[in-house]
């Protein structure tokens, strides 16, 4: 009897072995078509000239546009995001600071800065058909006629943005976060593939890279290129790399084919009408932008329309990464609820023929990649660690098989930072290279384990329904107001 038990352990480890061994191998060639991909675009375009934006910025065919910035307890850098916004290179816009009840000094902080006073009439509507918070007050700065504050009840990042749209103007709207600090042409970049849309071409929404400014100098509320400072802390060092991976080979494939399911809610353009159409944020969701870009992409398949959603490389935007261990875990597992959340609610469109490529290939790749991706690989650990110990497992196979786990997703980082050194060049020093590419290389022995295992015990969360709201993520001051040495 024992003898039968030991042979059934070992069966199943030696045949979970195989099932992991084919998974890893799919993985790493999905990433690597995505590579592959993402390196033919980014060669084609590098040469191309630089993009004459004052001759945009006349042309008629740039659209108003209105920033939504939904804030909430973003007193450190919300005057800072709002100075930015005012300096943008864009021909005619509005800004909206929708403060959702914050319990820090945020509105004041603005109504301070920026001479706000309330408007009594009556505010036009765009007639949003979803129930929102209240408003407490609309202010209009005296400075700027183009800058308003909606002061709101707490409702969470969904409901402040619905009110938001309902409150701006204009055809085409950008949702940002409190913190986010912008390149002074990024709504040029961003607005772009909607100008240059063909007859019976519609975009329905567009993202660019989002950078993480920690070090980095911001000035007046802008950065530029020139100013961009690699961190010295290993923590957001591998989050910049990271974010590499995200926007340079990731979106930049899944964009090509129009398979994009997320653009960044640090910064993203949508068409109001759309939006409205189908229902605009969802409130009571974590990954409120993805679910959203979802929905948008079911509406569009739905409907048999040729609209499209485009990510733009150009680097548009900055925000702060979190800097301690906690806060980073907080994010992450937030991050993968709200993923879980969105592919639930639309899990009628995974493998559905109906939703074409979007059902047929990006819900299956957000699925089984993204989204149990985790769970695979501490599966994957356990093999191998359980392999070696009770020498019931072929000791190659599980040698191979952890080799691949460890190096693959190492060189991909190391192929990301590539990426930005070619097309854009923003880490110029010898120092910082060096210790992007030593993290990019020590990934798979200390961040990757910590990120598998906050994303799995997200998952976990988000299968048990654990409730979720904002949340405290604690700000720190950590862009400089001023260069080294000045």
């Amino acid at each position: 009897m024992k003898e039968s038990f030991i042979e059934v352990v070992y069966h199943m480890l030696n045949s979970l072995s195989y099932v992991l061994a084919f998974y890893v191998a799919f993985i790493t060639l999905v990433y690597i078509t995505l590579f592959v991909m993402a390196a033919r675009k980014l060669f084609r375009e590098k040469d191309i000239k630089p993009i004459q934006y004052d001759v945009l910025l006349s042309s008629e065919l740039a659209p108003p546009l209105s920033i939504l910035v939904p804030a909430y307890n973003e007193e450190l850098n919300i005057v800072w995001s709002v100075r930015s916004l005012l300096g943008i290179n864009y021909k005619q816009f509005e800004i909206i600071v929708i403060n959702d009840g914050s319990k820090d000094s945020t509105a004041q902080r603005l109504i301070t800065e920026f001479q706000m006073v309330e408007i009594k009439s009556k505010v036009q509507w765009s007639g949003l058909g979803r129930e929102t918070k209240p408003i407490r007050a609309i202010y209009r700065s005296l400075q700027h006629h183009n800058l308003v504050l909606v002061d709101k009840e707490n409702g969470g990042k969904a409901d402040a943005l619905n009110v938001g749209i309902n409150v701006c103007q204009y055809p085409y709207f950008a949702s940002l976060d409190g913190d986010t600090v912008l390149d002074t042409d990024a709504f040029i970049k961003v607005m772009k593939p909607v100008m240059d849309a063909l007859p019976g071409e519609e975009i329905v929404a567009t993202g660019g890279s989002v950078g993480i400014a920690n070090g980095s100098y911001v000035d007046s509320g802008h950065l530029s290129g020139n100013d961009v400072l690699l961190s010295r802390k290993p923590l957001v060092i591998m989050q910049v790399i990271e974010y590499l991976r995200a926007f340079l080979m990731g979106r930049v494939s899944l964009s090509r084919f129009n398979l994009l399911l997320i653009v960044s809610g640090a910064f993203g353009v949508f068409k109001k009408d759309w939006v409205i159409e189908a229902g605009g944020y969802e409130p009571g969701t974590i990954g409120e932008d993805m679910e959203l870009i979802v929905r948008l992409h079911r509406r569009i398949k739905e409907k048999k329309s040729k609209a499209r959603i485009v990510y733009v490389p150009d680097p548009v935007c900055w925000t702060e990464a979190p800097e301690s261990v906690k806060v980073l875990h907080r994010q992450r597992t937030r991050w993968h609820r709200g993923l879980f959340e969105s592919l639930w609610k639309h899990k009628v469109m995974l493998l559905n023929p109906r939703y074409g490529r979007i059902g047929m290939i990006a819900m299956p790749y957000f699925v089984f990649v993204e989204l149990l991706g985790p769970i695979v690989e501490i599966l994957g650990i356990l093999t191998v660690v359980l392999g070696f110990s009770l020498h019931m497992v072929d000791m190659q196979l599980s040698l191979a098989l952890f080799l691949v786990m460890v190096i693959y997703g190492s060189l991909l980082s190391v192929g990301a930072v590539l990426f930005e050194q070619w097309c854009f060049g923003r880490y110029n020093k010898v120092a910082d290279l060096y210790r992007l590419f030593f993290c990019a290389l020590s990934e798979a022995f200390w961040f990757r384990p910590l990120m598998t295992f906050w994303r799995c015990k997200g998952l976990l969360q988000a299968i048990r329904g654990k409730q979720h709201h904002w949340g405290d993520m604690v700000r720190g001051n950590v862009m400089n107001s001023k260069k080294p040495g000045v």
